[in-house]
């Protein structure tokens, strides 16, 4: 039962100057994201990762290598295609006011699994791969790091609300509902049972409570795979030594 912490990558250009950048390249982290990735970087300084994935596009790229170079040893982010900007096909490089104006912009709000994005992919794809993917290297980092790993994926805001929406069990038709922002964090430690959302779009705060407690002689900490009635006692702070 691994942990996975959802960053969105920081403001960019486009962002900046609202337009839908999707998968065009040469779009970088403007001088905000740059410091809104290095400020992810210092929240997470604190949270051993066992592995970091980063969707190819540059601005994930950026974001991901500030928040990799602070950790304690280093770690190399692989990237995976399948967590990239979802496919807007001809929507790309427009700005936001523009789109608005299309038939299909009311879709895209109301009832986005019907959306299909003309020359590019439909929602209903990128949750799925985007979802797949996730699942398939929480699975990869439980085998190589065990069950208490903490992993990072760097992604875009649309891939990680679905994410998120699926994580919920809501329908893709309410995952308008989810907000991220650039450099947000969210949370999500997937089970046999279900998944765990444990924050969503969070700006600020100590992290280091992802970071499972070390073995001890009694044992190693067990995350359990059932919700706790009453909504359990919350992380739990390593335990000091008498006389501390």
């Amino acid at each position: 039962m691994p942990t996975v912490i959802l960053v969105r990558h920081g403001r960019s250009s486009a962002n900046a100057t609202g337009v839908l950048a999707g998968r065009l390249p040469g779009v970088h982290l403007d001088d905000t994201g740059v410091q809104q990735a290095v400020a992810v970087g210092e929240r997470l300084a604190g949270v051993r990762l066992a592995a970091a994935v980063t969707s190819p596009l540059e601005r994930c790229r950026e974001t991901c290598r500030e928040i990799t170079s602070r950790q304690g040893e280093r770690l190399r982010a692989g990237t995976d295609r399948q967590l990239s900007e979802c496919d807007y096909g001809d929507w790309q490089g427009r700005s936001l006011r523009d789109l608005a104006k299309e038939k299909l912009w009311k879709t895209v709000q109301a009832q986005p699994s019907a959306a299909t994005f003309p020359g590019g992919e439909s929602m209903r794809a990128m949750q799925d791969r985007a979802v797949a993917a996730v699942r398939r290297h929480d699975a990869r980092v439980a085998a190589e790091h065990g069950d208490d790993a903490v992993w990072l994926a760097v992604s875009h805001g649309d891939v990680i609300k679905s994410i998120l929406a699926d994580a919920l069990g809501t329908h893709l038709d309410l995952f308008q509902r989810i907000h991220v922002d650039p450099a947000s964090v969210s949370v999500v430690r997937y089970t046999e049972s279900r998944p765990f959302v444990l924050g969503t779009n969070t700006h600020a705060g100590d992290l280091s409570w992802l970071t499972p407690a070390k073995k001890s002689r009694r044992g190693s900490r067990t995350r359990r795979s059932d919700a706790e009635v009453g909504g359990g006692a919350g992380p739990q702070a390593e335990p000091q030594p008498q006389g501390s």
